[in-house]
């Protein structure tokens, strides 16, 4: 089947594409998104926040970050979630498991998210990003984490709907792979 693709617009980071009537965005940089759920040895989620100029207001998140962004393509993907995890929360994890992977907002974009899971964490560092970044770490004890988003809603963050979906990974309920 033949796709008739036109470009509507390329910005620095991103390009709107129209295809057979739909549009949709796609990344400009990077091979790949990855996305860390980060749990203490003393069973707290380390949640990042940044704001977001699409929604205007602050977003409570699972640390995330593109693959190959830094002009090196061929990065692996667990690489790029190791060099993520300490870049944006200042932890290192000594095990890693890698749980699925899965379309970030399929009717926008083809983008997919490969999400791990990160545990035995160590502090090496404040966390906060790199220099275009301005990052709050907090780190949320798993059994008062609903109370805790429900404040943070309150108080006008908006809270990435994968944060939801991690919470059961996160207390080991449930097992993506089963």
């Amino acid at each position: 089947m033949v796709r008739e693709r036109e470009i509507l617009g390329t910005g620095k980071y991103l390009e709107l594409v129209r295809e057979d009537g739909w549009e949709f965005a796609i990344r400009n940089k990077g091979s790949g998104v990855v996305g860390i759920i980060p749990v203490t040895d003393d069973n707290a989620l380390v949640l990042v926040e940044q704001w977001r100029a699409a929604i205007d207001g602050p977003c409570i998140e699972l640390p995330a970050g593109l693959v190959g962004d830094e002009d090196d393509a061929e990065e692996d993907m667990l690489v790029a979630a190791q060099r993520e995890l300490e870049e944006e929360t200042g932890f290192c994890a000594r095990e890693w498991k890698w749980l699925y992977e899965g379309a970030s907002s399929a009717g926008m974009t083809p983008e997919t998210v490969h999400m791990y899971l990160a545990t035995r964490l160590s502090r090496v560092g404040q966390g906060g990003g790199t220099s275009h970044e301005n990052i709050t770490v907090h780190v949320v004890p798993l059994d008062t984490i609903e109370q805790w988003l429900a404040e943070q809603r309150k108080r006008g963050a908006t809270i990435d709907i994968k944060v939801f979906g991690a919470l059961g990974i996160a207390r080991g309920a449930v097992d993506p792979l089963d």
